[in-house]
């Protein structure tokens, strides 16, 4: 896998989360789906992206797997 698929199945994975939590636990749990919402839509047009910048650091490739 690479960082852009990784990040996009870590943002879905919050997503679920969130919802799951705010579902059985507390609604200020959709909060953090907001969050995760704004920095995916933020990234698309500045290309910055928190998660990316981690996983590049761990060694993770970008770009295409083929």
């Amino acid at each position: 896998m690479n960082v852009d698929r990784i990040v996009l199945a870590v943002a879905g994975s919050f997503i679920l989360l969130s919802l799951v939590l705010a579902h059985y636990h507390s609604e200020l749990w959709l909060w953090f789906t907001a969050f995760v919402g704004v920095n995916l839509f933020q990234s698309a047009f500045t290309g910055f992206c928190p998660m990316a910048i981690i996983l590049k650091k761990l060694g993770i490739k970008s770009g295409c797997a083929f």
